[in-house]
């Protein structure tokens, strides 16, 4: 999953700075996310997930809030297509933002990891699949409603 998500920084770092900042922000979520389970002990994995889900808080609302919405200007400026894949990557990505909110809800304090621990590694095991769904989404939506975008710009 961090490879994945290196292999994103390389294909379209530098091509936008909002989007360069937001996979710099998904590459610091993966590290925040492996560092759970390096934890040991009750208090080190409290700390670890509190600081996981503000990032991941903070990266799934980047998304929603700036990200996409940048995206799909750009593709009803440019007419070509790509709010057909848009229309049908959101509402999954919807529901997988439901998800990462979840969790975060489900682990938000030092009493909820402890009311909740039993459940961690399943739910972390859970969350890791529907991360690398969102990004494997969101790596469509850059690749078709960016990148395309942008050579044609600067091909005008």
């Amino acid at each position: 999953m961090l490879e994945n998500c290196k292999t994103a920084q390389e294909r379209w770092g530098g091509t936008h700075e909002m989007i360069d900042r937001w996979l710099a922000d998904r590459q610091q979520t993966l590290i925040l996310y492996f560092a759970i389970q390096d934890a040991e002990g009750r208090e080190a994995v409290s700390t670890q997930l509190q600081a996981f889900c503000e990032h991941l808080v903070d990266y799934v609302s980047e998304g929603h809030f700036e990200i996409y919405e940048q995206l799909f200007r750009e593709a009803k400026e440019y007419d070509d297509g790509g709010m057909d894949l848009a229309k049908q990557l959101y509402p999954r990505l919807e529901e997988l933002t439901q998800v990462m909110l979840d969790f975060n809800d489900k682990y938000i304090s030092s009493d909820h990891v402890v009311m909740n621990i039993d459940d961690l590694h399943e739910d972390l095991s859970l969350l890791g699949e529907k991360m690398t769904e969102r990004f494997d989404m969101e790596d469509q939506l850059i690749e078709r409603l960016h990148n395309v975008h942008q050579q044609a710009a600067e091909s005008r």
